[in-house]
């Protein structure tokens, strides 16, 4: 009897599902996802920074 060198569950059916550790393959613990509206202090913060330096960068370039 061959047996292969990554530990399988022959359960899942499929060779890549297989390879998958349990707690993946059922889908437990799914992340809500975040409502495409909501702005946190991160992107108003990483939205001003880019901000500011594309605005210098366009500065220096024409002075």
């Amino acid at each position: 009897m061959r047996r292969s060198l990554v530990l399988s569950d022959e359960t899942a059916r499929h060779p890549f599902l297989a390879t998958l550790p349990p707690h993946v393959r059922k889908g437990e613990d799914a992340v809500p996802a975040r409502h495409w509206l909501s702005l946190t202090k991160d992107d108003i913060s990483g939205f001003a920074t880019a901000y500011a330096a594309c605005f210098i960068a366009v500065l220096v370039f024409i002075i």
